[in-house]
């Protein structure tokens, strides 16, 4: 086994290798870009090297340098990761050229498998099933729209180089070929640098299932498949193991032709193998059609590793040691049910464009795996893919497993930027999904319905009054009362494009009621916690002046501080007054001292917060009406300017 390796990724992917690392007693180096001096990927690992600026072409493609990282602190091997290096043959020859070892496969494994078209000749000769269609060097727009005609429509273009959807175009009908042949090269070309590209016939109603493969150079075996078909743009959503429907003679079948695709290439390590199967009943054994092989451990490797019990970066880190297979097909067995869901920062709504921020509170769930390269605090920044985490649950049914997700996605709290958390949380519960009807096409066909907004409540509102306010915490019994009747309080709060003034009429210390339009409100605090009417309040937090609320949907609201309103609506008054009752925390104002709108002038302590009271104008402090420490009530005078009649 290694003593050292270094690792040539960042993320949750960098974390996860370090921590089966860390189990096997190897050392580990982490490398780091300029954005990712702070992250706990580098905190992890036992060293950590710079290698360059933010962008990854400054830092994490940088092979040269990682090489030199390795060499500088006695590093033995390299482990990839995924994505950046993982599936560049030159990166893997520049390692081994250096005298380390890479923890994956050999160049000319990731060479074979790195174009469709070769990929897919190769596996014909295997003897392994692959989509009709045209997979040849020829590119000539009328010879291949020949082809498409030959295959039948509806036909798939896509790029020889490809990956994540960039390449593609469904073609349904003739008259349709050339303009999409012409998109699909160009951006072939701007994505790959190769605009060559195959013809497919494609599936109806496709399901996409993956086998995972592992292979020691010479023999491989399988750990089952994975069903990937919950995708949006290409790009996978959900997974889970093992596939929904899938027969004994199915998957004998499926995970023979994969080991057959590994063992064809010599492949050694961590890899899957893809298919496309026709969804459109139930599945066969003659229904499914090689797709590509991805030569890399793959983001949702860890529901392979609940349903086996497997860790899958161990058995990378003992093969690519000189072990052999540390199991035979006979040993490997499946156990429950397994789901992983893909939190990213992404602005669902708006066509799940990335979002960037901070990550100004981040609580995951218990009960369920995370893999996460972030932190409360941590920023999403534009360089790099804005994956939060990976939550994997694991049951003995699917029904199970399935339930577990929805609480973990329930029990997830982020504030700070957009996610799809809610996104997530409404797969989990579509009703198609929970019967196993799965295809590539729900989300498309669903999306409306996916992305629904939450109803935002009178209790939702009442919450967030009472946590703007400050009175969801522990609060004095006379907190709230004066000459012993109950004192009401007003907040301004918005909703989106919603605003509400919100008024609490503070009964007791466990006791408001609270008026959101005409609707009243019972709030109390119970012994199990704070109770609106009759629903439970959900876990909140309050940044600055947005307040989240928490559940299946985050709802967050904005409160207006009422101090501000008032300045601008006694912009030409001549006595700043108490807004609201409270402590005069500090005076900065004194008599005859000449002021600016704007300035600061005092500062009022209510409810646990202090609120700034600025000049509404320009002028000169004619008087100071009240003293530090004093308790006003709303309205009381606090501090007179000069009217502008006595300034002239």
């Amino acid at each position: 086994m290694f003593t050292k390796i270094l690792i040539a990724n960042r993320g949750e992917i960098a974390c996860r290798v370090i921590e089966t690392a860390r189990q096997l007693g190897v050392a580990t180096v982490a490398v780091y870009s300029d954005a990712d001096r702070d992250a706990k990927h580098v905190a992890l690992a036992d060293e950590a090297v710079h290698i360059g600026g933010a962008a990854p072409a400054e830092s994490y493609l940088r092979g040269e340098r990682i090489v030199e990282a390795a060499l500088a602190t006695g590093a033995q091997a390299i482990h990839p990761g995924y994505g950046f290096l993982s599936e560049n043959p030159e990166f893997v020859e520049m390692v081994e050229t250096a005298g380390l070892v890479f923890i994956g496969p050999s160049a000319s494994a990731i060479r074979k498998m790195g174009l469709k078209d070769a990929a897919k000749a190769l596996m014909q000769e295997a003897g392994i099933p692959v989509v009709p269609g045209y997979h040849g060097d020829a590119q000539d727009p009328v010879f291949l729209a020949q082809q498409a005609a030959k295959i039948g429509y509806p036909v798939l273009i896509k790029a020889v180089a490809g990956g994540g959807g960039k390449g593609m175009r469904l073609v349904e009908e003739p008259a349709a070929f050339s303009a999409a042949l012409e998109s699909a090269q160009g951006e072939a070309t701007t994505a790959f640098g190769n605009a060559d590209v195959l013809i497919e016939k494609y599936i109806q109603h496709p399901r996409h299932i993956e086998v995972q493969v592992f292979g020691d150079g010479e023999r491989a075996v399988h750990l089952f498949e994975r069903d990937c078909s919950l995708q949006r743009r290409h790009q996978k959503v959900i997974e889970e193991a093992p596939a929904p429907g899938m027969t004994e003679k199915m998957r004998a079948v499926m995970g023979q032709a994969a080991v057959r695709a590994a063992e064809a290439i010599g492949y050694r390590g961590a890899g899957t193998v893809e298919f496309i199967v026709d969804g459109n009943d139930s599945l066969r054994a003659d229904g499914f059609w090689f797709m590509e092989m991805n030569t890399r451990l793959q983001v949702e490797h860890p529901v392979t590793e609940a349903i086996t019990g497997v860790d899958l970066v161990e058995w990378q880190l003992r093969v690519a040691s000189g072990e052999a297979l540390p199991a035979t097909q006979e040993w490997l067995t499946i156990t429950g049910h397994s789901f992983e869901v893909r939190l990213y920062a992404e602005d669902v709504p708006k066509g799940f464009l990335p979002a960037t921020g901070t990550l100004e509170h981040l609580v995951f769930p218990q009960g369920a795996r995370v893999d996460s390269g972030v932190q409360s605090g941590d920023a999403i920044s534009p360089f790099y893919d804005p994956m939060i985490a990976k939550i994997i649950t694991h049951g003995a049914s699917r029904e199970i497993a399935l339930g577990k997700m929805q609480q973990a996605i329930g029990a997830c709290q982020i504030a700070g930027l957009q996610t799809n958390l809610a996104f997530l949380g409404a797969l989990c519960r579509h009703e198609g999904f929970a019967r196993g009807e799965v295809d590539t096409g729900l989300i498309a066909r669903d999306l409306e319905a996916l992305v629904q907004e939450p109803e935002v409540t009178p209790q939702h509102w009442a919450q967030a009054a009472l946590a703007g306010l400050g009175l969801m915490g522990e609060v004095a019994p006379e907190t709230g009362f004066a000459l012993w009747q109950p004192l009401t309080w007003s907040i301004n709060l918005q909703q989106e494009e919603e605003h509400r003034e919100i008024a609490v009429t503070v009964q007791s210390a466990v006791h408001h009621e609270v008026d959101v339009g005409e609707t009243r409100v019972r709030a109390q605090r119970l012994a199990a916690g704070w109770r609106f009417d009759e629903a439970h309040a959900p876990a909140q937090v309050m940044i600055g002046d947005e307040i989240t609320l928490f559940g299946p949907r985050a709802v967050t609201f904005t409160r207006h501080d009422p101090l501000a309103r008032g300045t601008e609506e006694a912009g030409t008054g001549n006595v700043v007054e108490a807004p609201m009752p409270g402590l005069v925390k500090a005076v900065f104002a004194s008599a005859g001292q000449v002021v600016t709108k704007g300035d600061r002038l005092a500062i009022l302590e209510a409810m646990k917060m202090e609120h700034t009271l600025l000049a509404m104008r320009d002028g000169v402090i004619s008087d100071i009406l009240v003293n530090e420490g004093a308790q006003v009530e709303a309205g009381a005078a606090l501090i007179a300017l000069e009217t502008e009649e006595d300034t002239q």
